[in-house]
């Protein structure tokens, strides 16, 4: 009962801090229509920080109350000066809420690519919109090949969008494994890997090329739940005490040399995102021994 009421007091908490700073954020970001460019970047940097003050709030109410301590050993050297692209193991919506806690103000606000379908989910589409995530439309291929003039154009409209970030440092996040771990999918896909489902290598070659070289390091996360993967209330009812959490560096020199529209490169950035995936299962199977 007492978690219970703990769960509903902080949910309570998630949403009246929302509430209260979406009309900030929405006047801001509305004040970014106007066709002013030195207007338009400054009102995104605000809104920015309005941001990074939200996810403080959230951070807190959950510190003070899920009371969920985040064993992230010894951090690389961050800067909330720097571009980075975050990836990380996907098993739980609570993921985003451990990245914010571990990344929060020590590097540029966090982004998603996300579903042009997610912008007309209630409130939270609009504060994406607010917030300059960018919603990407991808077209299947059988959708080119009967519309062969759009071949290339969601990665366009994605670069347009994307264009923004390239006036101050931006967080570009990414799941490569592009779903949530369930056994059911790991079984499913026959994995390669003994803690991980198969990464897909197109999400990450789309974000990179999106930001048209901008991205030059990666911030590798591997997420661990010693005590199994938690839903969201399980979260904000105090019920996972602890989570640890690795990031490793790494430069992306090297990779933003190969051409993902051709075979020969495609298979060489496969391969490399194969290399990572390998280092974070040995890593997820150290954290669990």
């Amino acid at each position: 009962m007492l978690s219970i009421l703990r769960g509903s007091v902080a949910f309570s908490g998630y949403v009246l801090n929302t509430l209260f700073w979406f009309p900030v954020m929405m006047v801001f970001g509305l004040l970014k229509l106007i066709p002013f460019e030195p207007s338009r970047k400054g009102c995104s940097w605000v809104v920015d920080q309005i941001a990074s003050l939200w996810i403080s709030i959230n951070n807190l109410n959950q510190k003070l109350l899920g009371g969920t301590r985040i064993d992230t050993g010894e951090l690389p050297e961050l800067s909330p000066d720097e571009w980075y692209l975050v990836v990380a193991n996907h098993q739980s919506w609570v993921d985003i809420l451990v990245l914010q806690r571990v990344f929060n103000r020590r590097i540029p606000f966090l982004k998603f690519f996300l579903k042009q379908e997610l912008i007309y989910v209630p409130f939270m589409g609009l504060l994406w919109w607010a917030l300059d995530f960018p919603f990407m439309r991808r077209y299947s291929k059988a959708f080119i090949e009967k519309n062969p003039h759009l071949k290339g154009k969601d990665l366009e409209t994605t670069r347009k969008a994307c264009a923004k970030f390239q006036h101050f440092p931006v967080s570009v996040m990414n799941f490569a494994e592009g779903t949530r771990f369930t056994t059911e999918k790991y079984k499913r896909q026959s994995s390669g890997y003994q803690r991980l489902l198969n990464p897909r290598a197109g999400g990450l070659a789309f974000a990179l090329d999106a930001m048209n070289g901008k991205l030059q390091q990666m911030l590798d996360v591997t997420i661990y739940y010693p005590e199994g993967i938690p839903t969201f209330w399980d979260f904000l009812c105090g019920r996972v005490r602890k989570v640890d959490v690795r990031v490793t560096k790494r430069s992306l020199v090297q990779v933003l040399e190969y051409d993902y529209q051709q075979t020969q490169g495609r298979e060489a950035f496969q391969g490399w995102v194969n290399e990572v995936w390998t280092e974070k299962d040995r890593q997820l199977e150290e954290l669990a021994s």
